[in-house]
């Protein structure tokens, strides 16, 4: 039997979509959010019958239905923690995405269209490894301070599907590996994935390396006197460490291509920011071995900036000594969100329950 799946994935302004004939894109469309209507909405979830029709108008120009379909698939949002793994959307889970906490997200969007689509045609509706997975050990959590624990956020989707990828390149058991895998884009995770696991890392927003657009850890005295200097409120710091950080801070911009650019025209100063967020990169990397007692089967190095060859490069230059390097560039949401529903329709993994993490309706 061949699978028709559609994966959603909305972003601020944007939805994009895709439908696949089992493992095949069959075509793809950005949709493409007026900033101004989406503004008129007081909170995320509000948006979902404005962007449920602008999907049917995409759906529809394609010459097909959603009653075609066998499954829907949603990103998944910002959520109390759980393990990786494709989840079947309930009640609990969209009651909770509805929330909007901590944050906001259009992400949060994934759960609720998919069920919105899936539900009156009696197919089911998925997420795939949000961005809130957690299976870090619980004594990687642990900080200085009581009040302060560190939390699992980071590219899951990205992270596990690269992590398939390589273990049917080295056509081993990607439960059986062990893996640092280094996602690089406007955010930087480095991640300890052991045995189908992962059980560290950098949590990009508030450890490890600096990226493009976030600062990654920071002196922590310096940066408290800061907060209480009276030159910034709570707002501009957050913007400071999330979207103002990093490369955009020292360079103003966060564009690798253009950075890239003024370093090949002799920019001394781009060559140097960049060359200490490498070596940054590198240090994280190097922990993350450690956490793993130094047993690394490889080093995948994936994302949007890993089509940066120099930068890739420099990194493997100073890790390929912990174990070998693999480069799998980009960030394709979409196939991997088809992917986790396609195993549960075909039997290969049995869908999990967000309720049995954390109660609920189903």
């Amino acid at each position: 039997m061949v699978f028709n799946i559609l994966a959603i994935n909305p972003g601020s302004t944007s939805t994009k979509i895709a439908w696949f004939r089992d493992e095949d894109e069959v075509w793809r469309e950005t949709v493409r959010h007026d900033p101004h209507k989406i503004a008129e909405f007081a909170h995320v979830a509000d948006q979902y019958e404005f962007r449920l029709g602008t999907i049917e108008e995409a759906v529809n120009k394609h010459n097909v239905s959603f009653d075609d379909l066998h499954a829907v698939v949603g990103r998944g949002g910002v959520i109390d923690p759980i393990p990786g793994g494709t989840y079947r959307v309930n009640q609990a889970l969209i009651e909770r995405s509805k929330l909007g906490k901590p944050w906001d997200h259009a992400s949060n969007l994934g759960c609720i269209i998919a069920d919105a689509i899936a539900q009156p045609r009696n197919i089911p509706a998925f997420i795939v490894d949000p961005v809130a997975v957690d299976e870090m050990d619980e004594y990687a959590k642990i900080t200085g301070l009581p009040e302060l624990p560190k939390h699992s956020l980071s590219h899951a989707l990205n992270i596990k599907s690269t992590v398939r990828m390589a273990s049917r390149d080295l056509e081993k058991d990607w439960k059986e590996m062990n893996f640092v895998v280094v996602h690089l884009g406007g955010g930087i995770s480095v991640c300890a994935h052991r045995k189908g696991k992962m059980v560290d890392l950098n949590s990009g927003n508030d450890f490890g390396p600096f990226s493009p657009e976030r600062t990654g850890g920071l002196p922590a005295g310096d940066l408290a006197r800061i907060c209480y200097s009276g030159e910034y409120n709570l707002k501009d710091m957050l913007k400071k460490l999330v979207g103002y950080g990093g490369i955009m801070a020292y360079l103003g911009t966060s564009d690798m291509r253009e950075v890239r650019k003024r370093i090949n025209e002799g920019d001394e100063k781009a060559r140097l920011v960049v060359n200490s967020m490498v070596f940054q990169i590198c240090k994280e990397i190097g922990a993350q071995a450690t956490s793993m007692a130094g047993k690394v089967d490889a080093i995948l190095v994936t994302g949007g900036v890993a089509y940066d060859t120099d930068m890739v490069a420099a990194i493997t230059e100073k890790v390929q000594w912990i174990a070998p390097v693999l480069v799998y560039p980009g960030e394709d949401e979409m196939k991997p969100l088809a992917l986790g529903g396609l195993r549960v329709l075909k039997g290969e993994e049995e869908p999990e329950s967000y309720s049995d993490y954390h109660g609920g309706n189903e």
